[in-house]
């Protein structure tokens, strides 16, 4: 068994210390002010008010039952907002650099 477990161990190293240049996103976003996007329950007029005009207007998605709500989305540099109805839902970090992993831009 001892003569499996060694080139094993080797080749787990040799992979586990290439080297990489991508960066996460989350990493990424644990060290910048979480100030810095909308926070849950603000209306899309304070969203608009403290971070300016969004730079695109996505189409809304959803509505088409009652139990499924109106997704409205707003893109700025660096994030993303939800809205249901006029209240933020969320606001997501998009990737700032081509070789960041995390989220790409919302799909038109």
């Amino acid at each position: 068994m001892n003569r499996y477990v060694r080139p094993l161990a080797l080749a787990l190293l040799a992979i586990a210390g290439t080297a990489s240049a991508d960066t996460l996103l989350i990493d990424r976003a644990r060290h910048e002010n979480q100030a810095a996007m909308p926070t849950r329950g603000m209306s899309m007029a304070q969203v608009e008010a403290r971070y300016g005009a969004p730079s695109d207007k996505l189409d809304p998605r959803g509505g088409q039952k009652r139990q499924w709500p109106t997704i409205n989305r707003w893109t700025y540099p660096g994030f993303v907002v939800y809205f249901e109805k006029n209240k933020v839902i969320d606001a997501v970090a998009t990737q700032a650099a081509p070789n960041e992993i995390g989220p790409k831009p919302p799909i038109r």
